[in-house]
């Protein structure tokens, strides 16, 4: 199991939108295949700033079969206006539990 953090920074005033935004994509995380569930956190310091955690089996099932797929163009569509910078993503395993 791995943990896609992408940090989203959003452009100023758009916040409840990209909110709203990303609540109607979930359900395209929610079915694609090694997805075992997303949430958006969003920063108490600087709020413009989120993050979205997304558990997949694989990073192969983040980068491949959810990038390649149409759901990806939609979840871009629905959240892509209202980032101010391209999404820093990377990948995480955990090693404490």
């Amino acid at each position: 199991m791995v943990t896609e953090i992408a940090q989203i920074e959003v452009e100023a005033g758009q916040e409840k939108s990209f909110e709203r935004a990303v609540a109607d994509a979930l359900p395209l995380f929610d079915r694609a295949e090694g997805c075992h569930g997303a949430r958006l956190c969003r920063s108490v310091e600087f709020p413009q700033r989120y993050r979205l955690l997304v558990d997949w089996e694989t990073v192969e099932h983040h980068m491949v079969r959810f990038r390649e797929s149409p759901d990806f163009a939609r979840w871009r569509a629905l959240a892509g206006p209202f980032f101010a910078t391209p999404p820093a993503v990377e990948h995480v395993s955990t090693v404490v539990p």
